[in-house]
């Protein structure tokens, strides 16, 4: 009579750090490479941005969506540098781009990727209620998921495991996106000229502000392991 398999402690460490259940199949591989090149690709920009802010900041909010880069590229458009509604346009499709992915990864996943994203309590007890919520609960949620301190990729990855069709999702998105969007254009092309200056000032010290970035994110990591080395001794 032959012994039943045993399953090694390294795979059951390697199950808790995966959101899918059981052998991984090529699309599972293939959604996690996604996200996971999403993440170094922002990365990699990130010490890229005081260089690309004052130059290409349409280009640089396309490719990061990020809020500092639709102001400054607002800013920019006040003085006749490029088309407002290009600015708007751009910061919302760099909002956007790649949303989709993290919708995939909670229609694929469920909870599996939203335990991966947080371990906010709030945050999980939302998911875990994700199939017995409100459909205009979870739409409200998409469109109001870009503002500051909303745990975005979660709230993504609900939407796609409570069964939001794509097409949905994908509108809702893009109205959150561009009501931000707007509203950040309006304060950076309001501002026009002060902004400038601003933006132009850290172009003058790129460099610096670069490698500050770095070494933050370096330096970070280590302190936040220390910290909690000493609060478990």
């Amino acid at each position: 009579m032959s012994a039943a398999p045993t399953t090694s402690p390294a795979s059951l460490r390697w199950r808790r750090l995966t959101p899918w259940q059981g052998p991984a199949t090529r699309v599972d591989l293939a959604l996690m490479g996604a996200i996971l090149a999403v993440v170094a690709l922002g990365l990699a920009l990130r010490p890229l941005k005081p260089f690309l802010l004052a130059s290409h900041p349409v280009a640089l909010e396309f490719l990061t969506g990020d809020l500092t880069a639709i102001g400054a590229a607002a800013a920019f458009a006040r003085i006749g540098e490029a088309p407002l509604w290009l600015v708007v346009v751009a910061g919302a499709a760099g909002m956007v781009k790649l949303d989709w992915l993290t919708w995939w990864t909670g229609r694929r996943w469920g909870g599996g990727i939203v335990r991966m994203f947080t371990t906010s309590e709030p945050a999980l007890r939302f998911a875990a209620r994700a199939r017995e919520l409100d459909p205009w609960t979870v739409r409200t949620a998409v469109v109001l998921a870009v503002l500051p301190g909303v745990p975005t990729a979660v709230v993504y990855a609900v939407a796609g495991w409570a069964g939001m069709r794509l097409a949905t999702f994908l509108l809702l998105d893009l109205a959150g996106a561009l009501l931000m969007t707007g509203l950040v254009a309006g304060l950076g092309y309001g501002l026009g000229q002060r902004a400038v200056d601003v933006v132009l000032l850290v172009d003058e010290h790129a460099s610096v502000v670069s490698l500050t970035v770095i070494a933050l994110a370096a330096v970070l990591p280590l302190v936040k392991r220390r910290i909690r080395r000493r609060a478990r001794a």
